[in-house]
């Protein structure tokens, strides 16, 4: 919101009316109101209206651009579309940016063309821009000037898919990748497109954070977005890819050992999970990948998911590996032993005898959940809405939310588990607030992954 501000009113009219009020105001006396009459007062513009949409209202708003363009690829008209969901309705506006980028010589995606204008309303017309040829890919918000959702239009999706990674500067790249995920996650394009854009593009990432996050939103795509029907071929073949980019990334490097971590964690075939023992066992090597103790539990925790190694070779590694993160890392594996059984006993562990230490209670959730088929985890869903509220009133905040987060069922991403929920809350009543709240964005999560099921065609 700051940085839209600075756009908004201008860079040299915003430190006008910061140093203006700070001569004026000291420190410990510090007022949005009255920084605010110093920015008009410099920079000419009404901030009082900006002050009410952005400060006084919630919600986040999508901007897409409608372009029409003639047989010759001319720019006819281009105009910005500005939407809001229903809850939060307010429109908004905007100082941003729009640019255009082609592809040069090298192959690589460079800005040929930019304008900066002021958004205001649920249509925006853009004369300036009206007469040019459309380019490879057009990046509403460039620079990143404004808060809001950014959808990019087909032609540019089209582009983006292929050369994501050919951007010259990383900014543009990290707003084309925030634009395919906020588009997967409300469900307007294809999950498999998303699936296919990462695979197809992070390997040029060097970034490790942003390959880390990449990596992430790439697992939940697959384990919540993709359209279950579909999910194990899809899941299988991004697992194969993620394989070789394993192989062919330079050794030692980070983006090698985050590939290996993401390749174990969907490993389900059976020359997958060979792959994975071979890297346990030291049958198998990657050049320049070390396999220490946290890859080895790693490695042998997608062994145990995938019903290869059992509480035998949990304990051998634990003796191997007796420190504190061991013992997370075991807790971790007996819960995610593909058994009715082991699943009820790392229920119990933490939902009946609540007696686990905060750590370890956590590893338990996440092993619980560290399944191949979700059948495992139907038992638990009748019991979650029958133990949550003496949960929460018995135990300690964090170690309430712990399970009232992490066990919620929402990889049982079905309209029963919505109405199981509904049903819940309904019983709850108003006595619970902050129990209703976390429930309730527990539901979120799974109307949001239906959403993006249907849309993933």
């Amino acid at each position: 919101v700051l940085r839209q501000l600075v756009a908004w009113v201008g860079q040299e009219e915003f430190m006008a009316g910061v140093r203006e009020y700070f001569r004026k105001h000291a420190w410990q006396n510090t007022e949005l109101p009255d920084l605010l009459a110093e920015l008009e007062a410099a920079s000419g513009r009404d901030l009082k209206e900006w002050s009410t949409e952005w400060l006084e209202t919630a919600g986040v708003n999508t901007l897409r651009a409608e372009i029409a363009t003639g047989g010759d690829g001319t720019i006819g008209s281009f105009t910005i579309i500005q939407s809001a969901v229903p809850e939060h309705p307010t429109l908004r506006r905007h100082r941003l940016a729009v640019g255009f980028y082609n592809l040069d010589e090298d192959g690589r995606l460079v800005r040929t063309h930019r304008v900066e204008l002021d958004v205001d309303g649920e249509r925006t017309e853009v004369p300036e821009l009206a007469g040019l040829q459309r380019p490879a890919l057009v990046l509403l918000n460039d620079d990143d000037l404004v808060y809001a959702k950014i959808r990019l239009d087909e032609a540019s999706l089209r582009t983006s898919r292929t050369h994501l990674k050919d951007f010259a500067e990383s900014l543009p790249r990290t707003l084309g990748w925030g634009s395919a995920w906020d588009a997967t996650r409300d469900g307007e394009t294809p999950a498999r497109e998303y699936v296919e854009l990462v695979l197809n593009n992070v390997a040029f990432e060097t970034d490790s954070s942003v390959v880390m996050v990449l990596l992430r939103q790439l697992a939940t795509t697959l384990a919540y977005y993709v359209r279950p029907d579909d999910r194990e071929r899809i899941s299988g073949a991004a697992a194969d890819r993620l394989w070789q980019l394993s192989g062919q990334a330079a050794a030692g490097s980070d983006s090698q050992l985050q590939f290996v971590k993401a390749f174990a964690g969907l490993a389900r075939s059976q020359d997958q999970l060979d792959a994975v023992a071979g890297l346990l066992s030291g049958e198998r090597t990657l050049e320049g990948l070390t396999v220490d103790a946290d890859l080895r539990w790693e490695l042998l925790t997608a062994l145990v998911a995938g019903g290869r190694f059992g509480q035998a070779d949990i304990d051998a590694e634990l003796e191997r590996d007796a420190t504190a993160t061991g013992q997370r890392a075991a807790a971790l594996a007996r819960a995610a032993i593909p058994t009715p059984e082991a699943k009820a006993e790392a229920w119990d562990a933490v939902v009946v005898s609540g007696e686990l230490p905060n750590a370890i209670q956590q590893s338990v959730i996440a092993g619980i959940n560290r399944v191949h088929d979700t059948a495992l985890l139907e038992p638990n869903a009748e019991k979650y809405f029958a133990a949550i509220k003496d949960v929460w009133t018995s135990r300690t905040h964090e170690i309430a939310q712990q399970i009232v987060v992490g066990l919620y069922p929402s990889r049982l991403t079905t309209q029963d588990t919505v109405e199981r929920t509904d049903r819940f809350l309904a019983e709850l009543g108003s006595g619970y607030p902050a129990l209703r709240r976390l429930v309730l964005e527990n539901r979120d999560g799974v109307v949001r992954a239906l959403k993006a099921q249907a849309a993933d065609r």
